[in-house]
């Protein structure tokens, strides 16, 4: 794609790569060289997964898209997730990122992604169609360091230890109406990347329990944390104070398994961005878990839910929702007896801790309408736990 300026947007190619690498080092974090090549020299990345703009030979910016799976009340949802983003400083201010993420989009669209999840410096990408939705565990002071359980042997993690890991990830998510575990690519670069450390920790020679830490000669952060009894979970804590030399530690809770450790959170307002490109395509894919939450409810009426500059008919058969009916614009949605959302709360909407009746609380612009208790029933509150690429 020509850009204004002589500038070309295109796929980036194995040499582009100590370019590419140059300028991530450069914008962002020297590992983020490392990791952008274990991404496309993996068999299931690929330099089709990154694009570049170049002026010349030279890159001047860079995004890369990595294949997700987002999972709500238990349905696998296609998702894409945007990493690695960096310009030269010189070429700022020119629409570049913005052309990318355009790129990006389009390429999620045709990976058959139904949303987009990333984290991201703040406000920016909101601009692209990006809403604040989940929120991120806080980082959280360690204020009371468990001494290392007996029989317990914690260690860096190789390849090998990857099924195991995804186990006791998949088993931790479990209690999460929505969650997104690490793709295959992602659990390969984790363990081979130098910006964190994926630990095991083994009991009579079986892994109990995993965790991610960031690097000793930095703020020692211990994320991700899963493991089958509180000894696990202990141990993980107990080798990440040693790793830290006595310096202060944090840790992210993600199911109160650390609680007792730590200090109470701090009040800091930190989401992911979450962009869902089209409600329409979205909703027929999520009406398995739509039917499930309206079990209770032998009805057959139709439910209207308006986004104002259009709407959807949820057809319900045999307490079933069978069919997504795509309509116009609708301004008064609760004379049909439906709801009224705000365009740019759909994602809070499907996978926000606040359901349609905290959005009713906090926005005017959102109102269940005359069937609340229904509207309350299909967009209930969702608690969450993702796996990213970075640990946020």
């Amino acid at each position: 794609m020509d850009l204004p300026g002589g500038l070309l947007l295109r796929e980036a190619r194995p040499a582009d790569l100590d370019r590419i690498g140059a300028l991530l080092a450069d914008r962002g974090d020297p590992n983020d060289a490392e990791d952008h090549r274990l991404v496309v020299e993996d068999p299931d990345g690929g330099f089709e997964a990154c694009a570049v703009v170049v002026d010349g030979d030279r890159v001047v910016s860079t995004a890369t898209l990595l294949d997700e799976t987002v999972v709500l009340g238990g349905l696998p949802v296609p998702a894409g997730q945007v990493e690695l983003v960096a310009t030269d400083r010189a070429y700022e201010g020119r629409g570049l990122v913005r052309a990318l993420m355009g790129w990006a989009h389009e390429r999620s669209a045709r990976r058959g992604h139904l949303v987009q999840v990333m984290i991201g410096i703040p406000y920016f990408y909101r601009q692209f169609g990006y809403q604040y939705a989940i929120p991120i565990p806080p980082s959280r002071t360690v204020h009371t360091v468990p001494a290392m359980p007996a029989g317990h042997i914690v260690r860096a993690a190789g390849p090998a230890d990857i099924p195991a890991m995804a186990r006791l990830q998949d088993a931790a998510q479990q209690r999460f109406a929505l969650s997104m575990p690490h793709s295959p690519v992602c659990w390969r670069a984790l363990v081979a990347r130098a910006g964190s450390s994926q630990l095991v920790v083994e009991r009579a020679g079986q892994p109990v329990g995993t965790c991610r830490v960031t690097p000793p000669d930095e703020d020692v952060v211990l994320g991700e944390v899963a493991g089958v009894d509180a000894e696990a979970v202990a141990a993980l804590l107990a080798h990440a104070a040693g790793l830290a030399g006595g310096k202060q530690i944090e840790a992210k809770d993600r199911g109160g398994h650390l609680d007792r450790y730590l200090a109470p959170p701090q009040e800091d307002a930190s989401d992911y961005y979450v962009r869902v490109p089209d409600v329409v395509a979205l909703l027929p894919h999520l009406r398995p878990v739509l039917t499930a939450r309206l079990a209770h409810d032998g009805g057959e009426d139709d439910v209207v839910v308006s986004f104002f500059r259009h709407h959807v008919r949820l057809r319900r058969t045999g307490g079933a929702v069978t069919e997504v009916l795509p309509g116009g614009p609708m301004q008064g949605p609760a004379s049909l007896g439906g709801a009224g959302v705000a365009p740019d709360l759909i994602a809070p909407l499907l996978f926000g801790p606040h359901g349609i009746a905290g959005l009713t609380a906090r926005h005017a612009d959102v109102y269940p309408g005359p069937n609340a208790d229904l509207m309350r029933a299909m967009f209930p509150p969702v608690d969450a736990d993702l796996l990213t690429f970075y640990l946020p």
